[in-house]
């Protein structure tokens, strides 16, 4: 456990550290997110703040991570360096949605060949398949969920101390690292993106976020639980992006729009903040969400097949549930708002 603290409070540090410099560089090459209607900012923001994030977990890995550990680590930070520089070309360049999808699979596919996969079915095939759709989902995921201060560091340092946790309770060093590493770095880029953020992660940290936990989710097991049951665990973890990435998947497509290249605020953080007059709230709303599903996949971790099944159903009745009240309660704000909000 003391190694786990070492890494996180490292990570912590490097971030603090590299966060104004990398403000500096983003400023000086033009690496700015400017305001517009469809954003919440109301000046231009510098977008570099995922290099340092990436830069903090790695280095924080490399300096305590135990060497044992190597090809598995390798294999990771090889797919999540290749989903870091994609993101950074697209802060750079605006990269087309299609580029940035078969890039996302070209990285996912760097955790299938080292072995980093998903092992709940009897075939190979489907194995891979699955933890390609995995990757990519949960990438795009955290992605997505990057619109409003704090919101995507916070909801993955949550995530990440739910894996943390797991992972110092079956002793699986690999992920309790990676974890670790995790929460220490957004924690440490919240000091600059909380509300009202002086820098944001861009598509480079979020990519790079929605990768790590993925893979760190694919290698979470429990051994004292069937496979059968515990395959949930990550997805109640990480309940709150895929809540909202279905929730805006789902609403462009009922109004006949692209969900992969149309921008709006029709994100949960959206809403929430129409609703209670706060992004800040919005935001505390979002990790409050993201914590509980945190509590029940600490459950599930010891559930019996019904009860965890019954956890699992409850949990997806209950987003069924809420993305249709959302919608309902979109539809009717959508007639005072301005059409920039839609």
């Amino acid at each position: 456990m003391t190694t786990y603290v070492l890494i996180l409070v490292s990570a912590l540090v490097l971030t603090v550290g590299a966060t104004p410099l990398a403000r500096r560089v983003a400023h000086r090459v033009g690496m700015v997110d400017k305001p517009s209607a469809r954003k919440q900012h109301t000046v231009p923001t510098p977008l570099l703040g995922g290099a340092a994030i990436y830069v903090a977990v790695i280095l924080a890995l490399i300096l305590l991570g135990d060497r044992f550990y190597v090809n598995q680590v390798a294999g990771i930070a090889l797919g999540a360096t290749l989903m870091s520089f994609l993101g950074l070309w697209d802060d750079r360049r605006s990269l087309s949605p299609w580029v940035k999808l078969a890039g996302q699979f070209l990285a996912a596919g760097v955790l299938a060949l080292t072995d980093v996969r998903i092992s709940l079915f009897p075939w190979t095939w489907l194995n891979i398949a699955a933890t390609l759709l995995w990757v990519v989902l949960i990438t795009n995921a955290m992605n997505l969920l990057d619109n409003m201060d704090g919101l995507s560091a916070g909801v993955a340092a949550i995530a990440a101390v739910f894996f943390l946790l797991f992972a110092a309770m079956s002793k699986q060093y690999l992920v309790g690292a990676l974890a670790a590493a995790l929460v220490g770095a957004c924690v440490g880029f919240l000091f600059y993106n909380l509300n009202p953020a002086s820098i944001f992660m861009g598509d480079t940290g979020s990519l790079f976020l929605g990768f790590t936990l993925a893979a760190v989710g694919i290698k979470l097991r429990f051994p004292d639980n069937s496979a059968f049951v515990t395959w949930m665990v990550p997805v109640l973890v990480l309940t709150m992006p895929i809540f909202d990435t279905s929730l805006v998947i789902i609403s462009r497509l009922r109004r006949h729009l692209n969900p992969l290249t149309t921008p709006g605020k029709d994100h949960v953080s959206h809403r929430l903040a129409r609703l209670t007059g706060s992004p800040r709230e919005a935001v505390l709303m979002c990790y409050l969400l993201g914590g509980l599903g945190g509590v029940l996949a600490t459950f599930v971790t010891q559930a019996s097949v019904l009860e965890g099944y019954l956890v699992g159903a409850t949990v997806f009745l209950a987003g069924l549930y809420g993305i249709w009240r959302m919608e309902k309660i979109y539809e009717r704000q959508s007639q005072t708002l301005p059409t920039s909000d839609k």
